[in-house]
């Protein structure tokens, strides 16, 4: 155990995760953004705890881009029965595979692969798929979505950077041939931080709108989708709305 938490102390990690011997991971940020994975946490459980109940020890959940494994990792200490997490950084792999060992979870596993990938056949299908901070950072945010809907069984839950919408009508073709928008994407360029670990992999990033998300879910299959209320002593973000999470249903 020694051995694996000194291991843990030589990396420089995202989130302070709180090892068995009353030491904390050292983080490359200041502790104000363990707000952000607070917030998240505090509202992903209200959630669960809503639409799944407390007994999850028949439940299995996916946590796409998983990152370091914080959530995956609280997932299942939640009582999630299996615990996916899926990272297209085998760096983040291998850090989440530590924490793993070190508390000795045989029900969370992680692995490196990317989202778009994904098959149920050979991923599986789970109670809860997880994409928390992720849908921002793609180039192709809908065929992700489509995903998360094919590996669903009951509940997606998505938190995501949104951009300011778009309204109205547009002539398609011809000004006889008008069509209302149903949301809009904002374009961010990442394309000189892709070697970060935040970053995205290709560096193209389509934002969408809260409307444009909201649509695409009921698009791609969901039966419906409700916005999760932020407490009031929530991330910056979150509590002014320039980043949602949304709970999908099947």
């Amino acid at each position: 155990m020694s051995t694996l938490i000194e291991q843990a102390h030589s990396r420089e990690w995202f989130y302070a995760y709180e090892l068995p011997d009353g030491s904390t991971t050292p983080t490359y940020h200041s502790s104000d953004i363990q707000a952000i994975h607070d917030t998240r946490w505090r509202m992903l459980e209200s959630c669960l705890e809503k639409q799944l109940g407390s007994d999850r020890h028949a439940l299995t959940a996916l946590d796409l881009a998983s990152h370091q494994g914080w959530f995956a990792y609280n997932l299942a200490r939640s009582g999630f029965s299996q615990v996916l997490g899926i990272d297209a950084r085998q760096a983040h792999v291998d850090d989440s595979s530590l924490i793993s060992r070190i508390y000795g979870m045989e029900q969370l596993a992680f692995r490196q692969g990317d989202i778009h990938e994904q098959h149920p056949d050979q991923t599986g299908r789970f109670d809860l798929v997880l994409m928390l901070g992720l849908l921002y950072h793609l180039e192709n945010p809908v065929g992700a979505l489509r995903i998360c809907r094919a590996l669903c069984k009951r509940i997606c839950v998505i938190e995501t950077q949104i951009v300011p919408g778009m309204t109205g009508f547009v002539d398609y073709g011809s000004y006889q041939y008008v069509r209302p928008l149903k949301g809009s994407f904002g374009i961010i360029d990442e394309t000189d931080d892709t070697h970060g670990p935040e970053a995205s992999i290709t560096g193209v990033c389509l934002v969408p709108s809260l409307d444009a998300l909201l649509w695409l879910l009921e698009k791609v299959g969901f039966s419906s989708a409700e916005i999760l209320d932020p407490p009031q002593d929530a991330y910056e973000q979150l509590r002014y709305h320039k980043r949602v999470m949304v709970a999908a249903r099947v």
